[in-house]
């Protein structure tokens, strides 16, 4: 019989199997729950009472059946959410769009079907500033894949820096608000049955620094504004015959233009619309608050009307006087060289 620790169980990288026992949601204290490559299977548990839960890492076992709503609506403080390479089936739930300190997110190669969730764009620690609040001191060690390797951090290390999304090899339709994660690093929906073109806000994730979307079905124009700039690499985008523009060698030819950020016809998603507006608002309201808090204090203040139109005499008086300084200076300096040209005029016709 499995014995689990109450506020730290890791049991990764061993042989156990059979399901997780039900016993486990009663502890209320646990905080970090590690049980991938083991040999689990299938479904979990209810684990609601778990409210203090920071990591849950079930990657690399033999779990089924869907994924239960209760991790997005009682675990308020969980930090990395790994299901990789399971047999989850069913959609992303929404309610895990509210998970307020979620930074790395993995439900990787599992049968996950339906359309990525647009609220994945509120995930508010993936958008948010990089701090060590959440960083409560980690134990134990966490396999985060990225870029097709296999990486192990420590959890006392700068694992918290990191933020991740990775959802390939599933059977996932796109979201058009991946904008919303500014701060997203590593994004992942390779293997996929994704349609239709890469959404024009995607340009927006300046912190993006890997991308995979090879393998699935997308179409039309790869964008070429602000980090698409970097992803140079065609294997990025291969297993989509649709695409097209560089940095696919076979079209490149065909894009000689400078790369622009696409705008405009329907390119800007309605953030992108909301937030020009915004700062359209933002600037004539500035403009005229400006204005009129100097103009209209001087129109109503005969003081300092009179106070701020001395001051100008007095400036102008200033330039005045050494603009007329500079001209007597080379005045005097053009005088000075003529006379001494008119002495060595002189001098050499007396030779």
């Amino acid at each position: 019989m499995t014995t689990f620790l109450p506020c730290h169980n890791y049991l990764l990288n061993n042989s156990l199997s059979g399901t997780i026992p039900r016993s486990l949601g009663s502890l209320t204290s646990l905080q970090f729950l590690g049980l991938s490559s083991n040999k689990f299977s299938g479904e979990v548990p209810s684990l609601k009472n778990c409210t203090n839960l920071n990591i849950f890492d079930l990657g690399d076992n033999k779990f089924s059946g869907l994924i239960l709503v209760f991790i997005g609506e009682s675990m308020p403080n969980l930090q990395i959410l790994s299901l990789r390479s399971n047999s989850f089936t069913g959609s992303i739930p929404l309610k895990l769009c509210g998970l307020p300190a979620l930074h790395i997110l993995d439900f990787s190669h599992n049968n996950l079907s339906g359309n990525i969730p647009h609220c994945i764009g509120n995930l508010s620690y993936l958008k948010s500033k990089f701090t060590d609040e959440y960083n409560n001191g980690y134990l134990g060690r966490f396999e985060l894949v990225s870029k097709g390797r296999v990486f192990v951090y420590d959890y006392l290390s700068i694992l918290y820096l990191v933020t991740s999304i990775d959802l390939s090899d599933n059977k996932l339709k796109y979201s058009s608000k991946y904008r919303k994660l500014e701060l997203i690093e590593t994004l992942d929906l390779s293997m996929n049955k994704i349609p239709g073109s890469i959404t024009q806000s995607m340009v927006y994730l300046t912190f993006l620094n890997h991308l995979n979307l090879s393998y699935n079905n997308l179409s039309g124009k790869i964008p070429t504004g602000n980090q698409f700039q970097t992803f140079v690499d065609p294997s990025i985008y291969e297993g989509n015959p649709g695409l097209s523009s560089c940095p696919l060698p076979i079209v490149c030819q065909d894009n000689e233009g400078a790369p622009q950020v696409p705008h405009g016809d329907g390119g800007e998603d309605d953030d992108s619309k909301l937030e020009k507006l915004q700062f359209i608002i933002s600037l004539v309201i500035g403009l005229c608050t400006g204005f009129w808090g100097v103009f209209g204090t001087l129109a109503m203040k005969r003081s300092w009307r009179y106070a701020y139109f001395h001051f100008l005499d007095k400036v102008k008086d200033v330039v005045l006087y050494f603009v007329s300084a500079i001209g007597t200076y080379l005045q005097k300096r053009s005088y000075s060289t003529e006379q001494a040209a008119n002495v060595n005029a002189y001098m050499y016709a007396s030779k």
